[in-house]
């Protein structure tokens, strides 16, 4: 027997569920209605497949340190899935270009991951610190007590893997990324300081803002985008070095006549990775020791630039100074003599190093370890760029594949408008 559903019949059933749920209300007692609910609610879930449910709090443990998983989740949920979300609570840090995105108490989102949906909802809850002993704390974000955020994670059991072992490393991934992609990046230059200052102290830094970038740059188009795929392989290529054993680090040396564009590409290199530059005037450093606290003293994912280092440090041919000892040696108070006393002038150390030291003590020793050395792998990974005018003054040590791995010579545009010679393979 087939049966019609008419608006008259559909009207009828409204009407009867109503007077029933009214009915349930009126005489059924508050206790009869809460076991009913429970009841309806255990038949529901038996129906469903299992689930489990990771908590992720706003803070951990007695003293109530932040949680970067927490942080991470919700500036993953910011992008990811809040465009479905029924309401968004915004917030703009001080430092970021645009407001960032949170998911308000109380409230449920959903993702999909590899094809699995998983279930984010926000809670708060009511919390007492004063017995852990966390009013004293400075890192306690409640103090005595107060409302912790948290958030909820919920996914079918039988995906239990896939969430532990692949999501979660997605999502901190993500967050790291969009982190570093929405930060305010820095130009930093080290203070002219003595070897016993504070190791928090030895950079100052500001706003990096430098327009440039590979599309604005006068280069070749085949070595731009040789230069170009060749960074972007090396900051993709973290798990390659592990692997093999070497520092997460690369070395350029930008070299051609003054004027051609060698802080430009710098600035464009900064800009292609989203790294902050650390300007290091080698002139101002006292000591190989300080020499080593600058560089554990930079953050991952930064440009070490040091510009004219023909000019910084005596940094030149070793072979060639020998050389040219022997010459002076030999006719005191000769042209020759007054040339060689000249070069060594202005490859001094600068009056204000000098000044704290009482000689120049950063040799090149110290400058090949700073680039290649045991410390060279404590920051993460980092760029090194030397600039020059004159490379062949330079001491072939500091040339050498490990250390500057590509040498691009920069061209006047009537010449060329660059050339580039790879010292070392492409990693």
């Amino acid at each position: 027997m087939e049966m019609v559903l008419d608006w008259r019949s559909l009207g009828s059933l409204l009407a009867t569920v109503v007077v029933f749920r009214t009915a349930l209300r009126n005489f059924l007692p508050p206790e009869a209605e809460m076991l009913l609910r429970r009841f309806l609610a255990w038949v529901a879930a038996a129906f469903r497949p299992p689930s489990d449910t990771i908590l992720i709090d706003e803070a951990d443990g007695p003293t109530g340190s932040a949680n970067d998983l927490y942080e991470s989740a919700q500036l993953y949920l910011s992008a990811r899935c809040l465009a479905t979300a029924p309401a968004v609570r915004l917030h703009k840090p001080r430092q970021s270009p645009r407001p960032v995105a949170s998911l308000p108490d109380s409230h449920t989102t959903d993702d999909t991951f590899r094809g699995v949906r998983v279930k984010w909802t926000s809670t708060t809850r009511t919390v007492d610190r004063s017995g852990s002993g966390g009013g004293g704390n400075p890192y306690n974000i409640f103090g005595r007590g107060g409302d912790q955020r948290g958030l909820e994670l919920q996914f079918p059991r039988q995906h239990r893997d896939l969430v532990h072992h692949h999501y979660i490393p997605h999502l901190i991934d993500e967050a790291t990324r969009m982190r570093l992609k929405s930060r305010e990046r820095r130009l930093y230059t080290n203070r002219a300081t003595g070897p016993c200052d504070d190791h928090h102290r030895l950079w100052t830094s500001h706003a990096f803002a430098h327009p440039s970038t590979f599309d604005t740059l006068a280069l070749d188009p085949a070595l731009r985008d040789e230069v170009r795929a060749d960074l972007l392989r090396f900051a993709a290529r973290r798990d390659h070095y592990a692997r093999v054993g070497r520092a997460w680090k690369r070395g350029y040396l930008l070299h051609g006549p003054p004027g051609t564009g060698k802080t430009s590409l710098v600035a464009a290199i900064a800009n292609l990775l989203d790294f902050d530059v650390y300007d290091l005037e080698l002139t101002t450093v006292p000591t190989n020791s300080h020499l080593r606290r600058l560089l554990v003293s930079t953050t991952p994912k930064s440009v070490v630039v040091v510009e004219d280092i023909d000019c910084s440090l005596d940094l030149s041919d070793r072979n060639k100074k020998t050389k040219k000892g022997a010459g002076v040696g030999v006719g005191i108070g000769t042209a020759g003599d007054e040339d060689a006393a000249a070069q060594l002038a202005v490859m001094s150390v600068s009056p204000v190093a000098a000044a704290v030291m009482g000689r120049e003590s950063v040799s090149l020793s110290g400058v090949l370890n700073f680039v290649d050395g045991l410390w060279s792998s404590c920051v993460g990974e980092r760029l090194m760029v030397f600039t020059t005018n004159h490379p062949e003054r330079l001491d072939p040590a500091l040339l050498r594949p490990g250390r500057m791995d590509r040498k691009i010579e920069l061209r006047r545009r009537r010449d060329a408008a660059a050339l580039a010679t790879a010292v070392a393979p492409p990693e």
